[in-house]
Formats: structure tokens, sequence, C-alpha cells
């Protein structure tokens, strides 16, 4: 620590209040990114209502492994991600009619090329 002048101390100050505001933005950006990690992980409770399922009928899916899950060992409290929830919903997408006609044609058009 170097010692300062009666001089020195308005540029000193000036300079610890802007290190300060840095520090804080990095805890705040900290503390969001946290909040935001949390926030992604939902109880069986608030799975069901983001899923629009019973919570009995999640522990069903649960106990066949056909939904995504995570439960830590020891616990029986289950977690389920946001994300993985969205993305297992997207899975289960069924094809229109005119998608089905399109890949029917395109299978057919393949094999009439191939004779």
């Amino acid at each position: 620590m170097k010692n300062l002048t009666f001089d020195q101390l308005p540029q000193a100050v000036g300079e610890l209040f802007g290190k300060l505001e840095n520090i804080e933005q990095l805890l705040l950006a900290g503390k969001n990114n946290a909040v935001q990690e949390t926030s992604d992980l939902l109880t069986i409770q608030e799975a069901g209502a983001y899923l629009h399922l019973s919570v009995p009928t999640l522990y069903g899916y649960v106990s066949k492994n056909t939904i995504p899950f995570c439960k830590r060992p020891g616990s029986k409290r289950l977690w389920f991600s946001k994300q993985e929830l969205t993305e297992w919903i997207k899975t289960g997408r069924k094809q229109t009619i005119a998608e089905i006609k399109a890949e029917v044609e395109q299978t057919l058009t393949n094999k009439n090329n191939k004779k």
C-alpha cells in the first residue's frame, strides 16, 4: 500500500468507487446466473403444471423412464429440466399428412431412380 498525500485523496477515492462498482456488477451478474440455473429446474408439481399433466401421470412416466428427470442418490425429490422437458415434448411430434405424402413420393422417386 502506498502512502497518499492529501491532494491524491480525491483521485484515490474515485478509483475505489470505480473498483467497487465493478465488483458489484460482477456479484449481481453471478447472482442472476444462479437464479437462471435454479429457475430452469422444476419440482414435480411445477413440471406437471408446465406440461399440463397430473402428478400421478408424471410419476408413471418416471417409473417407466419415458420422461427425462434428475434424482440425487438417497433423495426422494425429483427434478425436471425445463429445457429437457421441452425437447421431450418435441420428440413426440407427429408428421402432417402432407409431410407423409412428400416422404412417400420421395421414397418412390428414389426407388424408381435406382432401377
